[in-house]
């Protein structure tokens, strides 16, 4: 499983690139892997306001439907359009096309409480 040092990790397996304010998100490659043969991505809308924690979209494989949670807080500034005719993307290339949306954080303070690197491993390793 890849795991980029760069990044910072949720709990439950998204990936979070943060530049400035505003914070590109994904999942990761070992939630891509659980889930299977990803067939459909519901992103969130652009200028929607999320909450750490909350649901902000869905990821339908074949092998079932999950829930993808914002990481951060904040206002939905972008999504990955090119996920709605080729969802397989987040398999493909979960940490680069795969990402879902960008945000723009409502606290960077926020960042300091993901995991780094090294704790998502143990994590998914655990």
């Amino acid at each position: 499983m890849q795991v980029p040092d760069q990044l910072r990790y949720s709990k439950d397996h998204e990936w979070v690139s943060a530049d400035g304010t505003r914070a590109r998100i994904g999942i990761t490659d070992y939630a891509q892997d659980a889930l299977g043969d990803v067939v459909y991505v519901q992103l969130p809308s652009v200028g929607a306001a999320v909450a750490a924690g909350d649901s902000f979209g869905e990821v339908e494989s074949t092998k079932s439907v999950s829930d993808v949670y914002a990481p951060v807080s904040g206002t939905v500034v972008a999504v990955n359009e090119a996920l709605e005719s080729a969802p397989e993307t987040l398999n493909s290339d979960p940490y680069g096309d795969g990402w879902i949306c960008e945000i723009e954080l409502g606290d960077t303070a926020e960042l300091d409480g993901l995991l780094d690197a090294s704790a998502y491993q143990a994590l998914i390793e655990g």
